[in-house]
């Protein structure tokens, strides 16, 4: 596990874009002490330090100042806009967050102990990060890196779980300034995302596949809360753009444009769309309506007139009636939603108490 030194010098190499051959080649290092500096295996010398340290234009403090933790920087909500800070509800729902977090890390460790020293680690490995690239190119990327071609991303929760995004969905009271968050815990190389549950599901996935971009992209700039203004398309650009660069991602990654106008030749012969082929678009990709009128909108699918025309209609009603009840079950969105790992993992840490409580009990 990397120390305060290893952390912010790769931060700050990640920031420039430099590889660790690229970096070291710059300072006339080897790419093996950059590596060894990173995984702090090795102490730098004081004038090594003091030759990155003039090369990143940073203070030689930058190296050893510790951060402070980023639970109690996502807690006072200094990644909110406005003066007036986290609301009581958006408060309680952030600390009931935490504590899942904790949770979560102690079950992970919990597992490594009970599994054997030769056996693979439960601890999930971190995804790529990515700087450099725009959000076309790096939905892109991904899809490539995962192996999911331009098909439908059928469960981005459990996607974004297993390369490294851990999930909860918790309900949001209606009002409060908080509709999702994303941390990275450095020193723990962990991350999680915050998803609203009383959202429509298609929203939920929009908003892990934004927060997954946040992951694979700005895990390193601290804690992120989004604000329900954040997904609307008229307020996005008063945030920072960080907001934009997710939202475009999330409807590549989920709605990549060669699939959607693939579908549309083919089921509707590349013609202008009616209503219920938007529905039709929007039940395929699992997104909401108004993503997946969006995404027809910009490829030239629906004329300006049929945009403001369908995005006033009622979805929910149309679509019962169109394509009934099916596949349309949600859970109950007043109750947390808990990733199928984690419940797997509290089971198994629940068995391995009782293991050895029987043990403990024999030996007696």
């Amino acid at each position: 596990m990397q120390g305060v030194l290893g952390i912010k010098l790769k931060k700050a190499r990640t920031d420039l874009g430099l590889s660790q051959a690229a970096f070291a080649r710059a300072l006339g290092f080897s790419s093996e002490f950059i590596s060894l500096l990173e995984a702090d295996k090795r102490a730098p010398s004081l004038t090594s330090l003091n030759k990155i340290a003039a090369y990143l234009k940073k203070d030689l403090g930058y190296f050893f100042q510790e951060k402070e933790g980023a639970f109690n920087i996502l807690l006072r909500g200094d990644a909110l806009k406005g003066p007036e800070g986290l609301d009581a509800a958006s408060q309680a729902v952030l600390q009931r967050f935490k504590r899942y977090c904790d949770d979560y890390l102690r079950l992970e460790r919990v597992a490594n102990r009970a599994g054997s020293s030769a056996g693979p680690s439960r601890r999930l490995p971190l995804a790529p990060f990515y700087t450099n690239i725009s959000p076309e190119r790096l939905a892109e990327e991904e899809r490539r890196r995962l192996g999911v071609g331009d098909e439908s991303i059928r469960d981005i929760f459990a996607l974004s779980e297993l390369n490294g995004c851990r999930i909860l969905r918790l309900p949001i009271p209606s009002g409060a300034k908080l509709s999702g968050a994303f941390i990275f815990l450095e020193d723990r190389e962990a991350a999680f995302a915050l998803i609203n549950s009383a959202d429509t599901p298609g929203r939920q996935a929009f908003t892990a596949a934004h927060e997954y971009c946040h992951y694979l992209k700005d895990r390193h700039e601290g804690p992120l809360i989004e604000n329900p203004d954040v997904f609307i398309d008229e307020y996005v650009s008063l945030y920072h753009p960080r907001e934009k660069f997710a939202q475009t991602f999330a409807a590549c990654f989920l709605m990549p444009a060669s699939k959607v106008q693939a579908i549309i030749e083919k089921e509707f012969g590349g013609r202008r769309l009616t209503f219920d082929h938007v529905l039709y678009m929007k039940r395929y990709f699992g997104v909401s309506f108004a993503a997946m009128l969006r995404k027809v909108r910009e490829l030239g699918f629906v004329s300006a007139a049929q945009f403001e025309d369908y995005i006033k209609r009622d979805p929910d009603s149309r679509e019962r009636e169109v394509f009934g009840a099916r596949g349309r079950r949600r859970a109950n969105a007043s109750r947390p939603i808990y990733s199928d790992r984690y419940m797997l993992l509290k089971a198994e840490a629940a068995k391995t108490k009782r293991q050895t409580s029987d043990s403990a009990k024999s030996k007696g």
